[in-house]
């Protein structure tokens, strides 16, 4: 397809290639990134849609593009500069929607600050520490995790997770798992039917004909989109700092599971794309970021 060693992660493909793949991770990654934000959200009590839960997720996608961005490219110390995109994760799912919904968003954002900070502090002992971290137990804690996210997927594909969001009346008809499995079909065919660009842009060409099968189907609305701002400046701690021991312990707890997942994933990245292991500065990196 080109000179271009894509085992290299500095390898820089063309910009034809580079845009597609790039906008493919970002609708692959879209909705497991927002998905903790609308569940959090509905534990606090806050309305569906409302301006509160549009924050929340605003926070998720602004703060996982600039992850990203310290992740692959790097500074200093900080990120891996490996093809790695970060986004929320589910692990966090359970104790914030319970810090949430019994003390509140201004806690449980509070707790998530303060174990951000000392997961960014394992990234200086994580070198140390990676005997413990075999492939072993990285791998089953990204099943794990992976796992975890069955159910939401499937609820989903029928028409919405119904426990947190709206219970249409037309959730588990035919019409949502037709545009679900739209997508499946379409992504596999491109993927194990053809090569080259179209077959690593399977995902992304599976979406775009998931959401045509929507808009035929008059399952999609614009009305949001057309009353958004193009630009919004984000808000600081809008519900404030509120500490809590508790659930400073119980989201930083879940912060040490997710340095693990962190390990892991630098590993599987490096292993099925390299051809070899993380690097101490890597792993690190990664950690860090």
């Amino acid at each position: 397809m080109s000179d271009i060693n894509y085992g290299d992660p500095n390898a820089t493909p063309p910009m034809g290639q580079a845009i597609p793949l790039g906008l493919q991770h970002v609708l692959a990654m879209f909705a497991s990134n927002v998905t903790p934000s609308i569940i959090v959200a509905g534990a606090a009590g806050l309305a569906f849609g409302g301006a509160e839960q549009v924050y929340l997720i605003q926070m998720a996608m602004l703060f996982a593009g600039v992850a990203t961005l310290f992740q692959t490219v790097g500074m200093g110390p900080i990120g891996a500069r490996l093809p790695i995109m970060q986004g929320t994760s589910f692990a966090f799912v359970g104790v914030l929607a319970g810090v949430a919904a019994t003390q509140g968003l201004s806690v449980a954002l509070t707790a998530c600050l303060i174990a951000g900070i000392i997961h960014f502090a394992l990234g200086s002992v994580i070198q140390k520490l990676r005997f413990m971290f075999p492939p072993l137990v990285t791998g089953l804690v990204i099943l794990a995790i992976g796992l975890y996210l069955i159910p939401v997927a499937i609820k989903y594909a029928a028409g919405g997770a119904a426990d947190f969001q709206m219970a249409a009346e037309s959730f588990g008809s035919l019409k949502h798992w037709t545009v679900a499995l739209t997508v499946v079909v379409v992504s596999l065919a491109c993927k194990f039917l053809t090569k080259g660009l179209i077959s690593n842009a399977a995902v992304l060409i599976g979406l775009i004909a998931g959401y045509v099968v929507a808009i035929l189907a008059g399952m999609v609305s614009f009305g949001g989109v057309t009353k958004a701002a193009w630009f919004q400046v984000p808000t600081v701690m809008p519900y404030g700092f509120e500490f809590s021991l508790g659930a400073v312990i119980g989201v930083t707890l879940v912060s040490v599971v997710s340095a693990i997942e962190t390990v892991g994933d630098a590993s599987a990245t490096t292993k099925a794309g390299a051809g070899r292991d993380a690097t101490d500065d890597e792993i690190a990196g990664a950690t860090y970021a």
